[in-house]
C-alpha cells in the first residue's frame, strides 16, 4: 500500500469503536485509513471476545421490534419491558457512585437508541438475548437488567460485519500495523508513525482517531495503576490492548482522565489462559453467582452475591475475588437452581466438583477449609428468609437475616444434593482510565484545550466509568463515541482542506 498520500483520517484500532469511527468518517466522504495492530485472524480488539450485547434506552416492544423485526410470533410475545433514558441515567449514576462525567453520560444515553438504529442502517442485525438476559416466567420470556439485544453472531459477528462495511465504503485497512508515535507539531497532530509488517513507516493525515483500547493486557501498567496483585489477573480479551494509544497521546500532552485505578473485572474460570482465546473464551465467564454462595479458601463468604441483578455487579466482583487469599474463590450451588446456570457452566473447560454432601464437596475442592465451610453453610441456611418467594427475573427480596455478610436476594439454602462448586479467579476486561475529550470526541491537553487533529473513542475515553459498570454499556459506548469521533474528525479534515 502507498502511504505517501495524505489521508483525511487515520483510525488506530480494529474493534467496534475504531470501525464505527472509520465508517462514520467514510460516510462524511473522508479518505480513511484503519491501522489494526493484530494479524487479520486476531482482529477486532476486545469486541471480538464479547457476546455482542448492547445496552440502550427503549420505550417498549416497538423499539425492540424496529431493531429486530424478524422474530417469530412467540418471540414477539416476550416481556421486553422498558428501559428509558431516565433508567439508563440512573444506572450510570448509581453504579459509578455519581462520578460519571455528566456531559459524556448524556451523549452516551441520548445517543444510545439513535446509534443502534444507525448500526442497523449500516447493515448490522440484532437479536434478543433469550438465553442470557431473560428467564421464563409463567411460560413467557421476561427480560431483565436493561441489556436486551445483541448483535447477530456475537462480538466476532459484529467485527466481521463492520469490517465488511468499512471495506465497502472505501476504508483502507492494514493489519499487523502497530502505531508507535503521533506525528505532531505546535499546530496539532498530523499522522502516525507505525510499524507495518515490522517496517517503520510515517503516515500523514489531517486527523487521527485513537481507538485502540486500554492497558489491561499490559502487566506492568496493571500493577502500576491498578495496584499490587493485578499482574496475576487473567486477561479476558485481546493481548494487543497494552495502552499504546494512551502512551502516545500522553507523550504529547494529552490530559489523562477518569478512574485510572479502576477496571471492569469479573469472576472468570480459575485455570483459564493468560489472554483471551477465540476457541475458549465463551466457556470461561461465571456469572450465575447471584444464585450461589461464594466462598474463599478459608471457607468464608466475602460478598453479597445477591446485592443486585448480575448486570450491575459482575464487573466489580472480579476485584473482590482478586483480593481473596490465593486470588480465587468457589461458587457453590444447590441442585434446585442449577437449571438456571448460564450455558458456559456446562462447557467442557470448567473447574467443577459435585457431591452429595457438603463435607464431600469441600474435600473435593481441595483448597478450602472444610470445617469453616460447613459452618458457613450451616449459618447461611439458617439465615435464609424462607417465607419470601424465589424469583430469578427480579430482585426478589429473598435474603438472609443476622449474617455479617448478608445476601440480599435469591438466597437459596444449600440442602438439596447434589451440590456443585465452580472455581473462579479474576478476569479483567478493560481499564477505566483514559483521555479527557470534548463533547465532539476531540482529545484535550493538560491545559484543558482541544488538541487539533486528535480524537479518541471506545475504552480510551476517560470519565465515563468509575468503580463499576452497567453490563453491556461498553459496546454501546464504543459505537456512540466512535460514530461521534469519526464524524468530527472528518468534518475537521474537510475544513482544513477547504482552508488550504
Amino acid at each position: 500500500m502507498d502511504f505517501n498520500v495524505e489521508y483525511d483520517v487515520i483510525v488506530v484500532g480494529g474493534g467496534n469503536a475504531a470501525l464505527c469511527a472509520a465508517i462514520s468518517a467514510a460516510n462524511e466522504q473522508a479518505r480513511v485509513l484503519l491501522l489494526e495492530r493484530s494479524p487479520e485472524d486476531e482482529r477486532g480488539g476486545n469486541t471480538a471476545y464479547t457476546e455482542g450485547l448492547m445496552r440502550f434506552a427503549y420505550n417498549g416492544p416497538d423499539d425492540i421490534l424496529a431493531l429486530s423485526p424478524d422474530l417469530s410470533e412467540d418471540e414477539k410475545n416476550s416481556d421486553f419491558g422498558v428501559y428509558t433514558e431516565d433508567d439508563f441515567f440512573n444506572d450510570m449514576a448509581r453504579v459509578t457512585e455519581n462520578r460519571t462525567d455528566p456531559d459524556l453520560c448524556e451523549i452516551l444515553v441520548r445517543q444510545s437508541n439513535p446509534t443502534m438504529r444507525w448500526l442497523k442502517e449500516q447493515g448490522l442485525r440484532f437479536l434478543p438475548q433469550f438465553g442470557r438476559q431473560s428467564f421464563k416466567v409463567d411460560g413467557r420470556h421476561k427480560f431483565w437488567g436493561g441489556a436486551t439485544l445483541a448483535v447477530s453472531g456475537g462480538g466476532r459477528g459484529m467485527v466481521d460485519h463492520l469490517f465488511r462495511i468499512a471495506a465497502r465504503k472505501g476504508v483502507d485497512i492494514v493489519y499487523d500495523a502497530w502505531a508507535r508515535e503521533l506525528i505532531s507539531s505546535d499546530a496539532g497532530v498530523h499522522g502516525v508513525v507505525a510499524q507495518v509488517a515490522g517496517e517503520t513507516t510515517s503516515i500523514r493525515a489531517r486527523s487521527v482517531i485513537l481507538a485502540c483500547g486500554g492497558f489491561e493486557a499490559n502487566t506492568e501498567w496493571r500493577t502500576k495503576y491498578l495496584g499490587p496483585g493485578w499482574d496475576l489477573a487473567k486477561v479476558r480479551g485481546s493481548r494487543y490492548n497494552t495502552g499504546d494509544g494512551l502512551e502516545m497521546a500522553l507523550r504529547i500532552g494529552a490530559q489523562p482522565c477518569g478512574n485510572w485505578s479502576g477496571c471492569h473485572a469479573v469472576s472468570w474460570e480459575r485455570y483459564a489462559g493468560d489472554f483471551g482465546d477465540f476457541s475458549t473464551t465463551d466457556d470461561y465467564e461465571r456469572d450465575s453467582y447471584p444464585f450461589s454462595i461464594m466462598v474463599n479458601g478459608e471457607g468464608k463468604r466475602f460478598l453479597d452475591e445477591g446485592a443486585d441483578i448480575r448486570n450491575y455487579t459482575y464487573a466489580k466482583y472480579g476485584h473482590i475475588v482478586m483480593k481473596q487469599p490465593g486470588q480465587f474463590a468457589w461458587q457453590i450451588f444447590d441442585s434446585s437452581v442449577t437449571h438456571l446456570l448460564r450455558p458456559e457452566y456446562r462447557a467442557r473447560r470448567v473447574t467443577k466438583v459435585a457431591a452429595d454432601t457438603i463435607e464431600e464437596l469441600a474435600a473435593k475442592m481441595g483448597d478450602v477449609n472444610v470445617s469453616q465451610l460447613v459452618e458457613t453453610i450451616r449459618a447461611f441456611n439458617a439465615a435464609v428468609k424462607r417465607d419470601v418467594q424465589f424469583n430469578p427475573a427480579i430482585r426478589d427480596g429473598r435474603g438472609t437475616t443476622g449474617l455479617t455478610v448478608p445476601k440480599s436476594n435469591w438466597a437459596i439454602p444449600l440442602e438439596n444434593a447434589p451440590f456443585e462448586a465452580y472455581a473462579v479467579t479474576c478476569g479483567i476486561t478493560f481499564t477505566f482510565g483514559g483521555l479527557k475529550i470534548t463533547t465532539e470526541g476531540q482529545v484535550m491537553d493538560r491545559n484543558n484545550r482541544p488538541m487539533p487533529g486528535l480524537y479518541t473513542a471506545g475504552e480510551m475515553v476517560g470519565g465515563l466509568f468509575y468503580f463499576n459498570y452497567p453490563g453491556s454499556t461498553g459496546l454501546t459506548s464504543g459505537s456512540v463515541f466512535g460514530r461521534l469521533a469519526g464524524r468530527s474528525a472528518a468534518q475537521a479534515s474537510r475544513r482544513q482542506s477547504t482552508a488550504a
